[in-house]
């Protein structure tokens, strides 16, 4: 916090910048983008370029660093989620295209287990589709998918979270094996899965035919997406897009859903800088930064640190805080809300379900880490 000029920008517009202890969320910004990434942009801001063929080329080049049949920059992972759905009613037959969100005559219902019932899955929606629970609150079996497949089944939809992953939910390599001896596509939400490398595109790899990436992740600007999968997916996923709308004049659902060319290429960048980065210095960041929050913590009574230790995806490491309030005088609620109305303001959460705070360091920039940490101690006399 060296800075002085620190979020001028926002504060000449009346707006009060924060400190995001959150980590990679939308409502915050969701990305810091790599130098790497905004010299590309800056780069691509020289001169004008079809788009179609941008989006084809880029593709084509992360498809190859990512070793998947083929790829499409979107805009952002929920983008990928909604054209890809549009791209299994729709196929490439233009007058469907051009007739979404209305379904009538298509396939329109997508498949969903009911324990994977999700914040996102309102993108699979936003076509026209219905989503079909299957399985139960405890478990799902192979004969729960099996009975749900009808004639109306337009894809099956997973959500992958190698981070955390449900035993009673069916597992991906059941439902593409299940799905793909009946005809029907499998879809999957993939949107943090980007480390190791080895998980990048593995879904697709097993033989889904489409998965979304938030490329906000990588260090991409956070409007942006890649939607991965077989070429014929995301052929049909792209006559949806806004690029096809506009170079074929046919009128898919995903004009809304626009991407600049600036951001296409910054989108190359960081997977290119993802995919050739040192992740061992990466990670080893993100434990100091997480390790210099607990430091001024510990000792205080009633305050219970742990140092989080998974590395799988997209947010390393991390601190939990648990609450004695009986004990500190502070529920962890209170000190979200506190640390709020500072100055700066530090934004964390208390998730609903949840009676402790997690802070994560993706989004803290140089020096912030220590002023989180400072912060939440001083609100306890330290």
């Amino acid at each position: 916090m060296a800075d002085a000029h620190w979020g001028d920008v926002y504060k000449e517009l009346g707006a009060r910048p924060v400190i995001n202890a959150i980590g990679s969320v939308t409502m915050l910004g969701g990305s810091a983008p790599l130098p790497e990434v905004k010299a590309a942009m800056e780069r691509a801001d020289g001169a004008y370029i079809p788009l179609m063929e941008l989006e084809e080329k880029a593709g084509e080049a992360i498809a190859r660093m990512v070793n998947v049949p083929a790829a499409y920059v979107t805009s952002g992972a929920g983008s990928a989620l909604t054209l890809a759905t549009a791209a299994f009613m729709a196929g490439d037959d233009d007058a469907k295209i051009q007739q979404l969100p209305n379904t009538a005559g298509m396939k329109n219902e997508v498949l969903i287990q009911k324990r994977q019932r999700y914040w996102y899955d309102r993108c699979l929606e936003l076509g026209g589709a219905r989503l079909v629970e299957f399985g139960s609150a405890e478990r799902t079996t192979r004969d729960d998918l099996e009975r749900a497949i009808g004639p109306k089944t337009a894809a099956v939809h997973y959500y992958a979270v190698e981070q955390s992953p449900d035993p009673h939910a069916l597992s991906l390599q059941d439902t593409i094996e299940i799905a793909h001896a009946r005809g029907v596509p499998v879809m999957v939400d993939s949107a943090g899965q980007v480390y190791p490398l080895d998980i990048f595109g593995k879904y697709v790899r097993m033989g889904a035919d489409f998965q979304c990436i938030a490329a906000k992740y990588l260090g991409a600007p956070q409007s942006t997406g890649l939607a991965l999968g077989t070429k014929d997916t995301i052929r049909k996923l792209g006559l949806q897009s806004f690029v096809s709308y506009e170079g074929r004049r046919i009128r898919g659902i995903g004009r809304p859903q626009k991407v600049d060319r600036q951001e296409m290429v910054g989108a190359v960048a960081a997977v290119k800088r993802w995919m050739t980065m040192d992740h061992e210095e990466r990670l080893a960041k993100a434990e100091r930064q997480s390790r210099t929050v607990m430091a001024p913590l510990r000792g205080i009574r009633g305050i219970k640190t742990q140092l989080l230790d998974n590395i799988l995806g997209h947010q390393p490491y991390g601190v939990r805080l648990d609450f004695d309030s009986k004990v500190c005088g502070l529920t962890g609620k209170e000190v979200v809300d506190r640390l709020k109305a500072g100055d700066p303001p530090i934004w964390t959460r208390v998730r609903e379900g949840e009676d402790y705070i997690l802070i994560h360091v993706f989004g803290l920039y140089e020096g912030e880490d220590k002023v989180v940490g400072e912060r939440i101690a001083a609100l306890f006399g330290r």
